[in-house]
């Protein structure tokens, strides 16, 4: 009803400035209508509100994911609890088994499940698994083993289950033709959208030369199979209707290729909105691109409104808006003469155009910068469209069995050749800017910077230059602040790291560690870099704490494996407990009175599970960091 009278009032009302109101706080209650709509939570049909100890429920595999050191994941809608018809996504862990096959999508599973909540980051700055799945609608995940599920022979064939066989039938038509493990996963990644099976070296390459993109079937793809398809059916506009007959027969090869691919996210989203793209550039209007730009990304938050907050999602509009806002001012700068100069002249202010547009954001997510991405796009994007049309063609060829052995050898020599470049790219560390960091704000701010130094550089004015060094000032301010901020900092952390002990006390931009990790886990432990890069660290310095440690005024008592804790002169301390101390807790506690006891992750988890019920029993607050997570003191 609120939005019925929001649409009545934008139609009745003519004041432009109140329209321009009322429309925003319109497509605003649409947003909230829409993410409400899409929750799976809010309905009584969600599995959680009918789940109880010991109930049957039946698993429909809906997505096979990359696996990990013991488990086999999958994403799994479930469908049936106890007979009652459900719905709702949980992660699927099998833990892996040689005797066990492969479960495939549609799979369906029988099985009495205990629903486990997923696990929040337990060190600062870490990476939040369970926040980016929540916003994939999956709350639970389940792990099961070969004895614990029976595989129910169902006949249920979706969308997603027939692209996965078309699929396995094309794999298995390539494993034929003998091309090496990198080869045929790379050959997978672009041209199938599967990326479970290529080395995590080989990603590492990739990132690091600023290429990833080519690896995961997105817009680039797309938009080459987009030109490609354009110049090949370009005669059929000559016919009557054909234009018409042109972007029907294109938009339905483009939706093909995303059902081949396997309709993954970032697929769908390409697709979408390279269909808009090509609606709009039969019809020839004015700012048709943009506008087909605007409303291919409205009309997949409006059916996936949670896409908002995926990072390809942000990457790929920002890349594209900055292509199309920025590389036709900077291709205009300089007129090339000759085709081949112009087309590199193009690709290189593309290339710019997209970094501009997902600079700021790329270093907030990933911290890092490749310097050397336009060396890795300017080599492999101009051969892209023809690794693409070759890749197509193996495919087809390889399935039909008439793929001759020499043609496989030659496009796996060429894939071969790209990951041997990247690899060499990836390896010149000058150019590789890590350990970059940038809050939130900050990467806010730089957009700002960003947009109106182009603003102001498109056409020059005194206004848009008072803009611009308002923006300059600005960011400077955020600076200035966060780097104050940073060198007055002072808090301690006991980390978690399971079957180790770290604990750290930062002062400023230093911070002094007690750990006993050995030199070479030290040096690659992620939870210390994380910290150190997010949070501005300048220096790390191992030192040695003693058993004791004052701070903020507080006393922190830390007690190991020799059970030590008569220490004069302590009030209400901090007790944190390593490596199993062998102490009567109980005892403890009715002698120092501590205000908390802390585990971290160098203790037996039996010990642990034995103190929290003591601290329970005695009402003493008990934190555990491989549950409740690091624990911090400001």
């Amino acid at each position: 009803m609120f939005l019925g009278v929001l649409i009545l009032l934008f139609f009745l009302i003519k004041h432009k400035i109140l329209r321009t109101c009322v429309s925003f706080i319109l497509f605003f209650f649409i947003g909230v209508a829409v993410v409400y709509i899409n929750d799976d939570r809010n309905y009584d049909s969600f599995y959680k509100h009918h789940i109880e100890e010991n109930a049957t429920v039946i698993l429909q595999i809906h997505k096979i994911l990359k696996p990990g050191n013991y488990y086999q994941k999958y994403e799994a809608n479930l469908i049936n609890v106890n007979n009652r018809k459900t719905k709702g996504t949980v992660l699927l862990n099998v833990k892996k088994d040689s005797f066990i096959s492969s479960l495939h999508v549609d799979d369906q599973l029988l099985l009495k499940p205990v629903l486990k909540e997923l696990i929040p980051p337990l060190n600062p700055h870490q990476f939040n698994y369970k926040s980016y799945l929540a916003k994939q609608g999956v709350y639970h995940q389940v792990f099961i083993t070969k004895n614990q599920f029976l595989k129910l022979n169902s006949k249920t064939t979706t969308l997603f289950g027939l692209s996965a066989k078309f699929r396995n039938i094309i794999q298995e038509a390539l494993e034929k033709y003998h091309f090496k493990p990198d080869e045929l996963a790379v050959i997978n990644a672009l041209l199938l959208g599967q990326r479970q099976d290529i080395s995590k070296e080989l990603i590492v390459d990739y990132q690091r030369a600023g290429a990833i993109h080519i690896l995961a079937v997105s817009g680039l793809h797309v938009g080459v199979i987009l030109w490609i398809l354009f110049f090949i059916f370009k005669p059929v506009e000559r016919i009557k209707y054909g234009k018409f007959i042109k972007t029907i027969v294109i938009i339905f090869l483009l939706w093909l290729f995303a059902f081949v691919a396997g309709l993954s996210a970032s697929v769908v989203r390409a697709v979408t909105m390279f269909t808009f793209l090509a609606i709009g550039l039969s019809f020839q209007r004015k700012n048709v691109v943009e506008f087909s730009f605007i409303s291919s990304m409205l009309f997949l938050l409006l059916i996936k409104p949670m896409f908002l907050f995926d990072v390809g999602f942000q990457l790929s509009y920002l890349a594209v808006f900055g292509i199309l806002w920025v590389q036709p001012k900077l291709y205009g700068t300089y007129k090339p003469k000759f085709f081949i100069d112009k087309k590199i002249w193009q690709l290189f202010t593309v290339s710019i155009a997209a970094q501009i547009g997902i600079l700021p954001l790329s270093i907030y997510y990933f911290q890092q910068f490749p310097g050397l991405f336009l060396a890795s796009n300017l080599v492999i994007i101009p051969f892209l469209g023809a690794v693409l049309i070759g890749g197509i063609l193996v495919i087809i060829t390889a399935v039909l069995n008439i793929l001759p052995p020499f043609l496989a050898a030659i496009y796996g020599f060429v894939i071969s050749w790209m990951n041997r470049f990247v690899s060499w790219i990836s390896h010149q560390e000058t150019f590789l800017f890590k350990e970059i960091s940038i809050s939130f704000i900050a990467m806010l701010f730089w957009y700002i910077f960003l947009f109106l130094g182009v603003y102001f550089f498109m056409k020059k004015s005194s206004k848009r230059l008072v803009y611009f060094l308002i923006s300059i000032v600005s960011l400077q301010t955020i600076f200035l602040l966060e780097s104050n901020t940073n060198k007055v900092k002072e808090e301690l952390i006991v980390f978690h790291k399971s079957r180790f002990s770290i604990i750290g006390e930062r002062i400023g931009e230093q911070l002094f560690l007690q750990h006993n990790l050995d030199s070479t886990r030290f040096k690659n432990e992620n939870s210390i870099k994380t910290y150190s890069v997010s949070e501005g660290i300048d220096e790390v310095k191992e030192t040695n704490f003693k058993n004791f440690i004052q701070f903020s005024n507080k006393d922190i008592l830390l007690i190991d494996s020799l059970g030590v804790y008569m220490v004069s002169g302590m009030r209400k301390p901090i007790v944190v407990l390593q490596y199993s101390p062998k102490i009567n807790l109980t005892r403890l506690i009715k002698i120092i009175k501590p205000s908390q006891i802390i585990a971290d992750g160098s203790n037996y988890k039996s010990d642990v599970n034995r103190w929290e019920k003591t601290c329970l029993n005695n009402k003493i607050p008990f934190h555990y960091t491989g549950q409740k997570g690091a624990f911090i003191i400001q």
